[in-house]
């Protein structure tokens, strides 16, 4: 009998397609589902029947109360080498394998740049009146050249993001706990002196942040006060870093010009979410790991993960 792999969130319904899963065809039956599973029980039914799981990203959560209840799972595959929402010892105590994926860090730089074009020159709302019969000019673009780029987290992602801001002649500043001098010169970004300075003299805060402990509602109504009046912050990170209601308090308040935000508190957002209706907000849908090289990375791999397995030598091991 063969055994059976959900493959979970597949908005797109791409995942069947973009990577070659011919390998496992004669010993696997692959069902893609193209919707969110947001309540555990719901997840649970679902699930029931299925020896492996491909989850996308940290999507969704697999504590030790849903593993308890999928006896029949075997192999659990995220895409992504850090995953903070898979209970790894209860996996192991329950007998299932977690594998991980490659991920480019790409995708989101590209993101952050798209957020922040988007919100300087107006994009949205001047395409917008353009197609419906609006204005002709209805907005004053903000200049990125010889402006501010604040980037709080300059590692991989952070790094090439300051790159892109040096290439438009910005100047990037940057800060974290653990932030050089070494590091920060060696992309040419300034090591900020604190987190407030860099909040207070930016024009543009691009969160580029791990969250931990550390980092969980770094950014709150204090550290938003900090921003200028005509400063944007961009975030493709992690929701819980900036405190959301802190921040759509900002943005009605128009203590700060704009946010460009990828990452929510809940996902996907609920139809009536005030963050589908706040002012000053270029909001996209998480799309930071979208695209089709991602995608070809994270379902190619999960095949191997799951060949691997069934040969009896698993692979990218997480946990």
């Amino acid at each position: 009998m063969k055994l059976r792999c959900a493959v979970l969130d597949d908005f797109q319904q791409v995942a069947t397609t973009v990577a070659d899963w011919s390998p496992i065809a004669g010993d696997v039956d692959v069902v893609s589902i193209p919707r969110h599973f947001a309540a555990e029980d719901e997840l649970a039914a679902a699930l029931e029947d299925f020896d492996i799981v491909v989850t996308l990203r940290e999507r969704v959560a697999f504590p030790a109360g849903l593993l308890a209840r999928l006896p029949r799972l075997k192999l659990l595959v995220a895409s992504g080498m850090r995953n903070s929402v898979i209970d790894f010892e209860a996996a192991r105590r329950h007998g299932v394998t977690v594998c991980g994926t490659a991920s480019s860090s790409t995708p989101p730089v590209e993101l952050t740049w798209a957020l922040l074009l988007g919100l300087a020159r107006g994009i949205v709302p001047e395409a917008t009146a353009l197609r419906e019969g609006g204005p002709w000019q209805s907005t004053v673009g903000a200049d990125l050249h010889g402006r501010r780029l604040g980037l709080l987290g300059l590692g991989k992602i952070g790094g090439r993001v300051a790159q892109v801001g040096l290439a438009f002649g910005m100047e990037v500043v940057a800060w974290s706990r653990n932030l050089t001098r070494e590091r920060a010169d060696e992309v040419g970004a300034t090591l900020a002196a604190s987190k407030e300075e860099l909040l207070a003299t930016s024009d543009f805060v691009s969160v580029h942040l791990a969250l931990g402990d550390r980092t969980r509602g770094l950014l709150g109504a204090a550290e938003l006060g900090l921003m200028r009046p005509t400063g944007y912050l961009i975030n493709t990170s992690r929701a819980a870093i900036v405190d959301q209601d802190a921040l759509l308090a900002a943005l009605h308040a128009g203590t700060i010009a704009g946010a460009g935000i990828d990452v929510f508190d809940i996902e996907p957002l609920p139809a009536d979410h005030p963050m589908r209706t706040a002012p000053r907000l270029l909001a996209t849908p998480h799309l930071g790991y979208v695209t089709d090289a991602n995608y070809r990375t994270y379902y190619g791999q999960a095949v191997e993960d799951i060949q691997a397995y069934l040969a009896g030598s698993p692979v990218r091991l997480l946990g």
